[in-house]
């Protein structure tokens, strides 16, 4: 699987709404800066069918460097995470078993140590 950048972006969405690409990256930018700006005012945002992005609280912790063996401390912060909505899940899932058919169980999960 190939990553798709925002210049990709702004050329699909600009093929499909007929809009200029100048026009279309003004409209992605200002989309993920308001996205952003919410996230730091402490906002969460849902947007129906697609998902949700929501900030995450991470504790304070004690980690290891595993060059040094060193123990340090890891101060508390905050955390953007999204969480993809039952439809996008759904679409995901679906048009990934259209594309590997052979494939009979479930893909493989990797669990966290």
């Amino acid at each position: 699987m190939s990553n798709i950048t925002k210049k990709d972006l702004v050329e699909k969405i600009s093929d499909t709404t007929g809009l200029t690409q100048v026009d279309t990256k003004i409209v992605v930018e200002n989309l993920l800066e308001a996205i952003s700006r919410s996230l730091q005012d402490g906002k969460n945002i849902e947007i129906r069918g697609f998902g949700r992005f929501k900030i995450k609280v991470r504790r304070a912790r004690s980690a290891r460097n595993p060059r040094t063996n060193e123990h340090i401390q890891v101060q508390a912060g905050f955390k953007p995470v999204f969480e993809a909505s039952k439809e996008l899940r759904k679409r995901v899932n679906d048009s990934y078993w259209k594309r590997n058919p052979q494939q009979e169980s479930s893909p493989q999960q990797t669990s966290p140590q």
